[in-house]
């Protein structure tokens, strides 16, 4: 099989080999108890160097663990299987009979390199060659050596090679060791050229955690994107650390000066811990400071640091968000962030929302304009109306958004809000009245007198935006030929293009209220009845509009987010 492509990264492979090799190496000595940890060490290295030849495809499919996980158990029994069937083959039929002994030039220079110090033996032991790899033979596991039961003599310094020794039942040596002799001197040829490759692999880039401290005990290297030297990033561009020859354990990016407005910059890290990426972006104009610290091997601990400057917007956008903080609403209360500018980039802005609520209810975000003012909504609502009760808690991280054309967002808004009363009021213009429920149950039926069939009432859903003791109404901020200029009392605000609930006092005694609309579009009330709603009314209610010849008001005039169904709703999302 061919090597990686060049697109591959030698380093990555290597930390990745340093991070895990100590525990796959226990989880195959435990799996395959038979086999000594030296034994288990060879089953992963040669497990690593076959994960090595086909390292694009294992790691595009993510993380390579499970595959050498799986594979090294099974080189270790496949190698005590070869080692075992070895051994018998020799015990069951001898060896060659012209299999002559090892001559000393072939025995001493295996054993040579044990004297040696570790910084002299790297330097004489033979290196593998750039991209391959190498991985020694295993030695003979603990079962197989139990055949052997008499006492074992231990190898010679000199380079002599180990004989094995048992006596045989009569006492005698000669006859029962003389075939023994034969076959472990072709099993001692085998350890003795399994020694270079054994040094080979130690020196391999795929080491356990010990090897690592032992052989080269290199310090861990910490890379920072952007590093001190860097000139002004965008208040979105991604921060970035990288570890070498270790693993992060700590980073931290933080704006400076005290009592800072700027926000503290967040990020994700990888599952090898080799790397870590901002996930937030960062206040304009602002200096912030990088400290990552990393730990080897050896467990010894290096420490980096940078100081880095966002560019200052030239342009920013600003939000207005609703409802305010430890308000109680109604239950068709969206929330809403509303912006000074167009945004075009919703999806930068949608990605940065968080929404919580309590009990857990089901919504989605919806981008919507009202066509009267031109503002740029962005509103979360539930699939159906809210629950009373429910906390709804919303976190903007919205400080360094670029809104679209380099027009960047200047703070993070948040709110907590409750859901109160479940009041929702149904109008019906044909029986020309207004119907009050509270949290399911009827609490008045209130004669009224709506939008007159040259100036008709929106159909549909309404939302109550605020109220008024009295608003000053005229002709001329809704539009209207018919010119009218009056104090509105007890006013209850429904939509952004005009409509209201009010009192309409000056109709009393006509006849209108329960039986005619004669208003220019609102839905009007006696005095008393007008009050009596007033009284009741909260930011957030619900009022239901049926029987009129007008279109159903769009869901960006007021909140008409309830206009759409829950399906076309959440086609408004720019993450859908």
């Amino acid at each position: 099989m061919s090597a990686p492509s060049t697109s591959s990264a030698p380093s990555d492979f290597d930390q990745y080999c340093t991070a895990t090799a100590k525990r796959l190496v226990a989880a195959v000595h435990a799996a395959t108890d038979d086999l000594a940890e030296a034994e288990a060490e060879d089953a992963v290295r040669e497990a690593y160097a076959q994960a090595w030849q086909r390292w694009d495809r294992l790691t595009a499919d993510g993380d390579p663990t499970p595959w050498v996980r799986t594979v090294a158990p099974r080189l270790a029994v496949s190698s005590w299987r070869r080692a075992r069937n070895r051994v018998r083959a020799h015990f069951r039929h001898g060896p060659p009979a012209d299999l002559p002994d090892l001559a000393p030039d072939r025995v001493a220079p295996a054993h040579a390199p044990r004297g040696l110090k570790p910084a002299q033996r790297t330097a004489v032991v033979p290196h593998r060659p750039v991209g391959v790899p190498h991985v020694g033979l295993p030695l003979a596991p603990r079962s197989l050596r139990r055949r052997f039961t008499g006492p074992v003599r231990a190898e010679p310094r000199g380079g002599e090679a180990a004989l094995l020794t048992r006596s045989s039942p009569d006492g005698s040596h000669d006859s029962y060791n003389s075939r023994k002799r034969s076959s472990v001197r072709s099993v001692r040829s085998l350890r003795i050229l399994a020694a270079p490759s054994l040094a080979v692999a130690l020196l391999a880039g795929c080491q356990s955690a010990s090897d690592t401290a032992s052989v080269d005990g290199k310090p861990a290297r910490i890379t920072i994107t952007p590093d001190s030297d860097a000139a002004a990033i965008a208040p979105d561009a991604t921060v970035k650390v990288a570890a070498a020859h270790g693993a992060l354990t700590t980073v931290r990016i933080t704006p400076d000066g005290a009592g800072s407005h700027a926000v503290t910059v967040t990020g994700s890290l990888s599952k090898t811990k080799s790397s870590w990426r901002s996930n937030r972006p960062m206040t304009p104009g602002t200096t912030y400071t990088v400290e990552a610290t990393a730990t080897n091997a050896a467990g010894r601990t290096a420490t980096q640091h940078s100081t880095f400057r966002t560019r200052a917007g030239q342009q920013f956008n600003g939000v207005t968000v609703t409802p305010s903080n430890k308000a109680v609403v109604g239950v068709g209360q969206p929330v809403s962030l509303a912006f000074d500018h167009p945004v075009t980039d919703k999806a930068a802005v949608e990605r940065q929302l968080s929404l919580s609520t309590a009990p857990r209810t089901e919504g989605s975000w919806g981008w919507v304009k009202d066509p009267l003012t031109g503002t740029e909504r962005v509103d979360w609502r539930p699939k159906t109306y809210w629950h009373k009760g429910t906390k709804v808690t919303l976190r903007a991280r919205l400080s360094g958004v670029n809104t679209g054309d380099s027009r960047y967002l200047r703070r993070d808004v948040s709110t907590a809000f409750t859901i109160g009363t479940a009041r929702v009021s149904k109008v019906d213009l044909n029986q020309h009245t207004m119907t009050v429920y509270e949290d399911g149950q009827k609490k008045n039926t209130i004669p009224i007198s709506a939008g007159q069939p040259s100036y008709p009432t929106w159909n549909g859903t309404m939302v109550v935006l605020d109220k008024a003791p009295t608003v000053h109404m005229t002709s001329e901020s809704v539009g209207i030929a018919d010119p009218y200029s009056k104090d509105v009392p007890w006013a209850v605000h429904l939509t952004t293009s005009g409509t209201y609930a009010h009192a309409a006092p000056w109709n009393e005694g006509r006849g209108y209220f329960g039986h005619v609309n004669m208003s220019h579009g609102c839905v009007g009330m006696a005095l008393a009845d007008g009050k009596w709603f007033y009284s009741r009314a909260t930011r957030g209610d619900v009022v239901e509009v049926t029987g009129s010849t007008r279109a159903t008001v769009s869901q960006g005039n007021g909140f008409g987010d309830w206009n759409l169904s829950y399906g076309a709703w959440q086609k408004l999302s720019a993450l859908r």
